[in-house]
């Protein structure tokens, strides 16, 4: 009985959210946007109707990777303006998914397709528009070269489900990219439950621990962020656009593999996606997954990949180590939260950041945090509500810090 309350519940919520969109086709609505699409170079291509119900929380970058000739799905495709972009990517021979839930979104992309088409000078469409869920996809296994998400999954009461569907239709190697909102703390259940919040891409928000979590559950490695924007601040819950993406790795082997790894920093050891702890300065050899997986963007510049050891000194060239300034703490209300991809990471001042969790810090490591070999690595927040007037510290374990 609870399992049918709670499906109830999700369809009543899927409900709300599609009847909403639906209506925001013919009265306009915006709908969570934190950010803007560059509506003159779209419209170059792309007839008015679709650019007028483009909603999103984040332009998806995952698009500046594409290569002639790929697979691109798109879940919540709504009036189509990602699809057709992804179009313009791949070429007339590539090919683009759409999926979506709302039967007015779907009709609005389909009529205008021929017409994108033809503004691309492609002889058809190579845009199919699919009715389907996200939790639920109309697509065959292993098809995917990437999948672009805008705003979209966080409407989705079961994301569990969502995330293995994604790793289930991408092929071995391929990539997602994905905007989305997500919150620096559980959201309770008084917004939960409140189906107009849904729509607003409030209530359904996940903390990064569980989104990044349920990716990782799903079997998705190389998990980063490739952006992150402020949005809104609701009863002290702090919700963030961020743009991230991860990998369904080729099939390899734990066999050994000739490679040895040495983390050169700026973390002074970091524990990778597999479970692995690396030392900075310390070659270790890896297996044939391990050399797969440090191949990928986000590992790659952290680590020196050799057939032979390759020791590193502190005062070698290549070891990138950074150390707070010698002055008191300053607590201001900073909160900083690991966004992978390693599971732990530490720094050179005792701090072990855990990845999805926040960590109050002070002054001086925020200014460490902002430096350019940590900064892609972090999301940092600020919860003070108040102007802040707190004294400065000695750092110490007795004050908290380092």
């Amino acid at each position: 009985m609870a399992n049918e309350t709670v499906e109830e519940q999700n369809n009543s919520i899927t409900r709300s959210v599609s009847q909403r969109y639906a209506k925001a086709v013919t009265n306009g609505e915006q709908l969570c946007c934190p950010t803007g699409y560059n509506h003159e170079d779209l419209g170059q291509f792309i007839p008015e109707p679709v650019l007028k119900v483009s909603y999103g929380c984040g332009t998806p970058v995952g698009l500046s990777t594409v290569q002639s000739g790929e697979v691109v799905l798109d879940i919540g495709s709504g009036g189509g303006i990602d699809c057709f972009e992804a179009s313009r990517k791949v070429g007339p021979h590539g090919r683009v998914i759409g999926i979506d839930m709302t039967d007015e979104m779907l009709a609005l992309a389909r009529t205008h397709a021929p017409a994108v088409a033809r503004n691309l000078g492609y002889p058809e469409p190579n845009v199919d528009f699919r009715k389907g869920f996200a939790d639920a996809m109309p697509v065959e296994d292993n098809q995917m070269d990437l999948i672009i998400s805008n705003c979209v999954i966080n409407l989705a009461p079961d994301k569990g489900k969502v995330f293995q569907e994604m790793f289930r239709v991408l092929r071995p190697g391929g990539r997602f990219t994905i905007s989305d909102i997500v919150a620096d703390q559980p959201i309770p259940n008084y917004l939960i439950y409140d189906k107009g919040k849904w729509g607003d891409c409030l209530s359904g928000a996940l903390t990064i621990k569980d989104y990044w979590g349920g990716l990782r559950d799903a079997g998705f490695k190389g998990l980063h962020q490739v952006t992150i924007i402020p949005w809104r601040v609701i009863d002290g819950i702090h919700f963030v656009s961020i743009t991230l993406t991860g990998y369904k790795l080729a099939l390899t082997s734990s066999a050994p593999s000739p490679a040895f790894a040495t983390l050169t920093g700026p973390f002074s050891q970091v524990v990778d996606e597999l479970g692995t702890t690396f030392y900075r300065g310390n070659p270790q050899q890896v297996d044939e997954r391990t050399a797969s997986l440090f191949a990928l963007a986000p590992y790659k510049d952290r680590f020196i990949i050799a057939e032979r050891p390759v020791p590193l000194s502190a005062q070698d060239s290549r070891t990138i180590a950074i150390y707070p300034e010698e002055a008191p703490c300053v607590w201001e209300g900073h909160f900083t939260v690991l966004t992978g991809p390693f599971l732990v990471v530490c720094d050179d001042d005792h701090h072990m950041y855990r990845c999805g969790e926040p960590l109050e810090i002070c002054s001086k490591t925020f200014n460490v945090l902002h430096t350019p070999p940590y900064q892609p690595y972090f999301a940092n927040i600020n919860r003070a509500r108040e102007g802040v007037t707190s004294e400065p510290v000695i750092c110490g374990t007795s004050t908290g810090c380092c």
